[in-house]
């Protein structure tokens, strides 16, 4: 049996404003297993990167708990990688000099660390621009970077907070496949936040809705489609028509100022 890679127990997280008290999540629990892909979906505002961000360890639950292996989060960690919805990028380094800044600050020695660039950058299709700088790389490129990035202390756990968001459909369509990819063949835990319901459902073993305000996981949805899936088959159709119902229906009733997922692109 898969062990479980985190464990959210009865999560809530507040925070202090000017205008008092707000409730971002309240008693969330939530089981993700070793080498599972997960995607977090709701509506803006609902609590999805937020959560993200208290697995990663860069914030503290105000109650509750969160486990990594066992073991519980207190910060962040060499476990987990992190990307950002913007790229962010040392624009002083080059492609392979941010990817090698996480080697770096953990002493790994030249050699390897050399070794262990190029073995990414060739994994991401990025050998030829090993010297570039950011200023010089297409958006897509730039996101590519971030993953290797991520990925270079072979981290157990790869956590992508709306990588996507911001590229064409082909571009996003292209990094979804690749994604893919270095999830089967690195055998990492990923969990995704999305606002698109068709990325989740294409690319998940699961789906977690975030609903209510503060956020609960609402649903949590198996994704039984034997992959590659395409977005335009009959299987795939029902499982994103009922995730947008949810959705819409949470949007009305529990959160009418906020803005619905984006449902327009697979």
């Amino acid at each position: 049996m898969s062990r479980a890679s985190i464990t959210v127990e009865n999560v809530s997280k507040h925070y202090e404003t000017d205008s008092g008290v707000q409730h971002a999540l309240s008693g969330v629990d939530l089981s993700i297993e070793d080498g599972e892909f997960v995607s977090i979906v709701g509506p803006s505002g609902c609590g999805k990167t937020t959560l993200l961000r208290l697995i990663a360890g860069l914030e503290s639950p105000t109650s509750g708990r969160i486990l990594v292996n066992g073991e519980m989060v207190t910060g962040p960690g060499p476990d987990r990688g992190l990307v950002f919805q913007a790229a962010t990028l040392y624009p002083w380094r080059t492609v392979a000099e941010n990817v090698r800044f996480a080697l770096e600050v953990d002493d790994t020695s030249s050699a390897a660390a050399d070794r262990r660039v190029q073995t990414l950058l060739q994994m991401v299709g990025l050998t030829d621009r090993a010297a570039a700088y950011p200023d010089e790389l297409s958006g897509g490129m730039a996101k590519r970077v971030g993953i290797a990035r991520a990925l270079a202390p072979d981290p157990e756990i790869l956590l992508l907070d709306e990588p996507f968001s911001d590229l064409d459909v082909a571009t996003r369509e292209s990094l979804q496949a690749d994604l893919l990819s270095l999830w089967r063949d690195l055998g990492k835990t990923v969990v995704l936040v999305t606002h698109t319901v068709g990325e989740a459902v294409r690319l998940s073993d699961r789906v977690l809705v975030i609903q209510g305000q503060p956020g609960q996981v609402g649903t949590d949805l198996d994704v039984d489609i034997d992959r590659p899936r395409d977005p335009q088959t009959d299987s795939f159709k029902p499982y994103v028509n009922a995730i947008r119902r949810t959705i819409r229906a949470d949007a009305r009733t529990d959160q009418p100022t906020t803005q619905p997922v984006h449902t327009d692109h697979p």
